[in-house]
């Protein structure tokens, strides 16, 4: 498993171009839980990290795609999960500087550096119904896996979507979810949900 950076910029915007047509659905997740704006997040996030992928010149390392695209995540609506996703990508940029290319040693730096920073900044952790309660289990398999690009990504999606249905069971203790205390008790955590399906969009560009 290994792209170079023209590889990994083209697969992001395949990507993110198909992730906006899941707005409704993260929307209403979002509603249940707190203010609803989920799904405007990803789908003006995604754009504008399109669009910055787009002006970077040919010889944009891995940090420059990433410090990029966190910038433009970060800005494009001004919410939680946009300020933590950016903040993350941003923070993973210091760990790629100087790369051209990435594999699985290198996904799994750039998964820990979001990881972290989403944990520091959001003061949260794996069981607090967040998205790290997705993002950490995947990036412990991926770690632990072997195989071609599509195989790791298929065991990161499957343990993803298992950690997604699990934390239906669990309530709320971060964020505006948190308000909604035992109500939050029966709803999937829509970061985790965005997270899920931004992993299945990339194994759909993969395979174009």
């Amino acid at each position: 498993m290994s792209v170079t950076c023209k590889e990994l910029r083209d697969v992001l915007t395949r990507s993110l171009s198909t992730l906006p047509a899941h707005a409704d659905e993260l929307r209403d997740l979002d509603a249940a839980l707190g203010d609803g704006d989920l799904g405007i997040t990803v789908s003006a996030g995604c754009a504008a990290v399109i669009k910055a992928l787009e002006g970077l010149p040919d010889d944009a390392t891995v940090a420059d795609v990433l410090l990029s695209a966190g910038k433009a995540f970060s800005t494009a609506n001004p919410s939680t999960f946009a300020a933590l996703t950016g903040g993350g990508l941003l923070a993973a940029s210091k760990v790629m500087a100087g790369k051209t290319s990435m594999g699985k040693a290198e996904a799994v730096e750039i998964g820990r550096a979001v990881a972290g920073r989403i944990a520091e900044r959001g003061k949260s952790k794996v069981g607090d119904k967040t998205v790290l309660d997705a993002l950490i289990p995947s990036l412990d398999v991926l770690e632990s896996s072997t195989g071609t690009a599509a195989e790791l990504l298929a065991a990161m999606i499957a343990t993803a979507q298992e950690q997604v249905d699990a934390t239906a069971g669990l309530q709320s203790q971060k964020g505006r979810a948190a308000w909604v205390q035992e109500r939050s008790v029966g709803h999937a955590d829509p970061g985790a949900t965005a997270y899920l399906l931004f992993l299945a969009a990339l194994q759909a560009a993969f395979k174009l």
